[in-house]
């Protein structure tokens, strides 16, 4: 019981500092987007590729969690927009509290989008508001088709799906069909896109999604 206290205490306090986020994000007209995956599903290389998309159109910064190192933010700032690492050591989440620090960052001044890539686990970051606009839930056809229905919090929170690395689906026993249908039952709501980081396929309408939640917002 002391436990579950804990974490609706823990969780309760997060919701307040993640309302705050959201007020700020929207008062200077940030349009966020929380990016949730398991490690290795295309998360940076998404990120990386919105960046390069989005280099003269609408000014970009990211935030990016991992338990270690400051290798993903260095790939972001490469291509082309600025980054910050949040290394969160032993937590496995990004919570709304690492976000409302960064708020003021130089980095942040004058953005339209912000995309924030979250610690990879396909768990815990399901749980933590971080004040975003959307969830998107990234999945790779190199992991399970089954994945939404063992994890699916994350799926049922997120409005889109993307599902990653399309040009490696022949060399996997993935079914699109299933994984999508899997998806569908646990979040009928889910949005869904394919693509390709490697190769560039369905990165237009990943482009005009975001496009169009930037006009709505």
């Amino acid at each position: 019981m002391a436990r579950i206290l804990y974490k609706e205490k823990v969780l309760s306090k997060n919701e307040e500092l993640a309302a705050e986020v959201r007020e700020r994000l929207a008062t200077r007209g940030v349009f966020a987007l929380n990016l949730i995956s398991g490690p290795g599903a295309g998360k940076t290389s998404l990120v990386e590729r919105t960046a390069a998309w989005a280099w003269g159109r609408v000014r970009t910064a990211a935030l990016s969690g991992d338990q270690a190192t400051e290798n993903d933010a260095v790939r972001i700032r490469s291509a082309g927009i600025p980054a910050l690492q949040i290394t969160t050591g032993s937590e496995c989440h990004l919570n709304a509290g690492r976000i409302l620090d960064l708020l003021d960052a130089p980095e942040l001044a004058g953005i339209r989008l912000l995309l924030i890539e979250n610690v990879g686990n396909l768990i815990c970051p399901a749980a933590y508001d971080l004040g975003e606009a959307a969830k998107v839930a990234v999945l790779s056809v190199a992991e399970g088709d089954d994945k939404p229905l063992k994890y699916p919090a994350l799926f049922q929170r997120a409005e889109l799906m993307v599902i990653n690395k399309l040009d490696l689906l022949e060399l996997t026993n993935f079914q699109l069909d299933q994984a999508i249908a899997n998806a569908r039952k646990v979040a009928p709501h889910l949005e869904v896109l394919c693509l390709s980081c490697r190769t560039g396929q369905g990165l237009e309408a990943w482009y005009q999604w975001i496009d169009d939640r930037l006009d709505r917002s």
